[in-house]
């Protein structure tokens, strides 16, 4: 074991080997693997992101056939609740520690170190956490230090809704703008002035194009339906229901059908687009 102040740590997540090897030689004293147990072993603190649930649990198996006593495992994906408990169950059984972390933020707020971290499980463990969370992948913390693990992915999920229901919002408020003359442009001016941030940032890429334009997603389509799914399970097992998750499902059902693996939650737009008799493409093709 390494020194308690400067601790080995490991980043189990999707890409490609040639990124990772290029990170590695970039940020230095690093290197990249193929293997999870080798990454496991060589680390004192093991952080994971994958995309579904099945990918976590999965590396979690494939983790604890090494020695994993003494190790502290930080998940960030964003999966069911349960699946959170069961993996925490497993990695304790062996002896090791489990801190749940997803994050909010896309992709380049992961690079600038602008994510929102939620943050729980035993706080003797959180705090081992918290060096690498705001300050430095993330601007801010949520901490729910000394609850259940499943906490954080359960605020992860209502939360992402939130995003469901923004992205869906602004796609029905641009396509009304178009119908009723009143312009899309003219909609996003009033975007900007009175909800600066995510909307205006995702009310700019359904007006450029960039939903259907762009080479990959930002948050692609499978990742959002499986969300939506969680949460609408998850809603029905409260005995309370989650409705616009479910509408958002269905054009994301409908951007899958349009765009394949390209498509991305902002196609919400070119789905509603589709369905009110204008092209999906609000470029043309």
């Amino acid at each position: 074991m390494s020194s308690a102040t400067q601790p080995r740590l490991a980043f189990i997540g999707v890409g490609t080997m040639a990124k990772a090897e290029d990170h590695a030689s970039a940020i230095g004293n690093a290197k990249a693997v193929t293997d999870v147990s080798e990454a496991v072993a060589s680390a004192d603190i093991i952080f994971m992101c994958l995309g579904v649930d099945a990918a976590v649990q999965s590396t979690i198996e494939s983790a604890v056939k090494s020695d994993v006593k003494g190790k502290l495992f930080v998940d960030c994906s964003t999966i069911h609740p349960d699946t959170t408990t069961m993996i925490s169950k497993v990695i304790e059984a062996q002896g090791g520690h489990f801190v749940a972390c997803p994050v909010f933020g896309a992709p380049a707020m992961a690079q600038s170190g602008q994510l929102v971290c939620v943050v729980a499980g035993p706080a003797d463990q959180t705090k081992r956490v918290f060096p690498f969370c705001a300050g430095v992948m993330g601007r801010a913390n949520i901490d729910y230090s000394g609850q259940a693990p499943s906490k954080a992915t359960l605020m992860k999920i209502i939360g992402n809704t939130f995003i469901l229901s923004m992205v869906s919002t602004l796609a029905e408020g641009h396509v009304m703008a178009e119908k009723t003359g009143l312009g899309v442009e003219e909609l996003h001016k009033f975007v900007e002035a009175m909800f600066p941030g995510p909307f205006t940032a995702y009310s700019k890429r359904m007006l450029e194009g960039d939903y259907y334009l762009r080479d990959s997603p930002l948050f692609g389509v499978d990742l959002a339906r499986k969300d939506a799914g969680h949460a609408a399970h998850l809603a029905k097992e409260a005995g309370t229901s989650m409705k616009i998750a479910e509408v958002a499902d269905g054009y994301l059902k409908m951007v899958k059908e349009h765009m394949g693996e390209k498509g991305d939650i902002a196609g919400i737009y070119g789905a509603k687009r589709k369905e009110n008799g204008l092209d999906f493409e609000n470029q043309g093709k």
